[in-house]
């Protein structure tokens, strides 16, 4: 990089990105911070899910324990001797690691960094859309904004776009964290569902994206891979067409504040 900036003239601008490159620099950069957070969004999920599938709480167990009084009694031991669910940070972490292992932390790698396209698609045509835009304007200065709505309505319609291509990842990404593709596939085998602080996986080998889309192909044909879409739509087009609107004026805000700083500072001097 800095043996092409020497050879630029003085002066002279670098030159604007392609979308292509824009969109390997994005997609490179998301998969880096995936390897490091996705640690925290396994346990994350797994707190907002909360109870585990498979790990009834001890009053339904009570609640279902037949007349006989030696079943009644052995029910009340066995809820007795059941320990206390914790759902702290690290008591999340510690039943992951015995159930998957220390490769459970990071359940849906794969699915996740095939994502990472998802915010490049989205900043790749925004920016792609944008200098179109301040084209058929007649802007040339590089500089250029749009104006906060219409940065508004081309971030949506990124968004929009990005969130349609890449759904039926998100949605097997979330249900490999949340441990219900492994529910889904004892039912279809017509085995025991995984017990709770056991291993799931004899052979260690999780389930993959792949075999869980397949898997809705079967059940719901191709609409099963946008199930629950809408919500995630919504909630991604607001956030990133908010992002886009007032990413501009608070870089206007901010070297405003700078420069007012900076006068001051120097004021006093």
């Amino acid at each position: 990089m800095k043996r092409l900036a020497a050879k630029r003239p003085a002066g002279s601008t670098a030159p604007p990105l392609s979308t292509v490159a824009e969109l390997a620099l994005g997609a490179v950069a998301g998969a880096l911070a995936q390897v490091f957070t996705i640690p925290v969004a396994v346990i994350a999920t797994r707190q907002q899910i909360g109870r585990s599938i498979d790990r009834p709480s001890a009053k339904k167990k009570a609640s279902k324990a037949p007349a006989d009084e030696e079943k009644a009694e052995k029910a009340e031991e066995e809820s007795e001797s059941e320990e206390e669910y914790d759902d702290s940070f690290f008591g999340i972490a510690k039943e992951i690691i015995a159930e998957e292992g220390m490769t459970g932390l990071w359940l849906g790698l794969k699915p996740g960094l095939v994502l990472t396209v998802n915010p490049a698609i989205t900043y790749g045509l925004f920016e792609r859309v944008k200098s179109l835009m301040l084209l058929a304007k007649g802007e040339t200065n590089m500089n250029a904004k749009l104006s906060p709505w219409m940065a508004f309505v081309v971030g949506a319609l990124s968004k929009s776009l990005a969130t349609v291509v890449t759904y039926p990842y998100i949605m097997a990404k979330v249900r490999i964290q949340a441990r219900s593709a492994d529910i889904e596939e004892a039912e279809e085998e017509h085995i025991p569902p995984p017990h709770h602080n056991k291993p799931h996986h004899k052979t260690g080998h999780h389930l993959g994206a792949l075999t869980v889309l397949a898997r809705i192909w079967r059940r719901n044909g191709f609409l099963g891979w946008y199930q629950g879409m809408g919500a995630q739509l919504v909630k991604a087009v607001i956030t990133q067409a908010l992002l886009f609107m007032s990413k501009d004026q608070f870089e206007h805000w901010a070297l405003a504040i700078m420069v007012l700083f900076y006068r001051l500072r120097g004021g006093k001097s």
